[in-house]
């Protein structure tokens, strides 16, 4: 396996293939990695390198599982609507014996 980011894999680089992050800011810190960030080619270390990958592997898993919610709320909706209306019709039909049951006991 080789290491193109030692040793003489570096050494025609200028500056040895050190110099400032774009991203972090670390100054005389080895910036061996290009990646394209808001349009442009720009030179970053192995510390942001990693993030940006890590980064870009666990996007993808939350999209799906965040389009998922979406599909069940309209299914979700409807099965709320009748739920709801059950209670109000049950309502009406526990006050109606209440006055006969009363009206017996009256006489």
């Amino acid at each position: 396996m080789s290491k193109n980011h030692r040793g003489s894999g570096i050494r025609s680089l200028p500056n040895h293939g050190r110099g400032t992050c774009a991203i972090c800011g670390k100054t005389d810190i080895k910036v061996l990695y290009e990646k394209e960030i808001n349009g442009q080619n720009v030179n970053i270390c192995k510390f942001c390198n990693a993030h940006l990958k890590n980064e870009a592997r666990k996007a993808p898993a939350p999209a799906p599982a965040a389009e998922a919610p979406a599909e069940e709320t309209p299914a979700e909706a409807p099965a709320e609507a009748p739920v709801e209306e059950a209670p109000a019709e049950a309502a009406p039909a526990e006050e109606a014996p209440a006055p006969e049951a009363e009206a017996p006991a009256a006489e």
